[in-house]
């Protein structure tokens, strides 16, 4: 494997894979690589002759100073794990490399950016867009692999590469989880031994509250209620929407695909964690 990390080196590196007709996948991420992440890249590698891996902690997409701070950079450890996957580039800039000046950009995607996430992170997903984009521009891949836990950042990333015309497959890919539920995260790795095992508790609630029989609203305060009373955990958000939209559903019969996405915060740090749940 190839680490490069310079955006002039991965596009000459590129152009000559390109010129073999060579197809080439993309594995975004920002370190801190879990199986999550490798479940990604083994895919990417049995689908495309080339799978490039950007490991950037992108500073744009992080409204709170400390968030940023606080997430594990294990580049090292991460190498390893590509390597081990078979992935052939790993893209590892620095910030100045990518931000030469700052990116003035705004994106745009109501309601897919504002509900949710975009409501609890002002500027999260604009600075999605900035990074996703810039690498889209930089690979000029065939196919972008994303993992299904970060769901909204999917259906805004599709908008965007329709905004501003990139040809590419946009391939979600399943969550992959503990053998307790809990949705695999780098920020697990900011977790006590002790919240771990609490935290494995929000999907085991949201997968309970798929066979209740309630109705969307009772569904939605039960889930709310049930964490909350669990010492440790406090629901930030729980929206139950459209999986295509993102938009509020009020009855189970309104859509042909719906989603529960919650945010969650655990611990006495408290760590931020997001998960979803399909009920249709």
């Amino acid at each position: 494997m190839t680490v490069i990390n310079t955006i002039s080196e991965l596009r000459e590196c590129l152009a000559q894979h390109r010129k073999e007709g060579h197809s080439i996948g993309l594995v975004p991420t920002m370190g801190a690589l879990h199986e999550g992440h490798a479940s990604l890249v083994r895919r990417s590698v049995k689908e495309n002759d080339v799978t490039v891996v950007s490991i950037f902690l992108n500073p744009t997409q992080f409204n709170d100073p400390k968030d940023l701070e606080r997430y594990p950079r294990t580049l090292d450890a991460d190498c390893r794990i590509l390597e081990q996957c078979g992935a052939d580039i790993a893209f590892a800039p620095t910030v100045k490399e990518i931000y030469p000046e700052p990116d003035t950009r705004q994106f745009s995607y109501p309601p897919t950016d504002t509900v949710m996430e975009g409501a609890m992170r002002p500027g999260h997903f604009n600075g999605v867009c900035q990074i996703v984009s810039k690498l889209f521009s930089y690979v000029e891949p065939d196919r972008g692999y994303f993992g299904e836990k970060d769901y909204q950042q999917i259906a805004v990333i599709r908008r965007m590469a329709d905004d501003l015309g990139f040809r590419l497959q946009i391939v979600p890919c399943p969550v992959v989880r503990q053998s307790d539920g809990l949705a695999l995260s780098s920020r697990n790795a900011l977790l006590s031994p002790e919240e771990r095992k609490t935290a494995a508790n929000i999907y085991r609630i949201l997968n309970e509250s798929r066979s209740l029989g309630l109705s969307v609203q009772q569904t939605h305060d039960w889930v709310v209620k049930e964490i909350n009373a669990i010492p440790g955990l406090e629901v930030q958000y729980f929206s139950i929407v459209d999986g295509d939209s993102l938009a509020d559903v009020t009855s189970w019969d309104e859509t042909a695909s719906i989603v529960g996405c919650i945010t969650v915060f655990c611990g006495t740090t408290p760590i931020r964690l997001i998960d979803h749940i399909r009920y249709k």
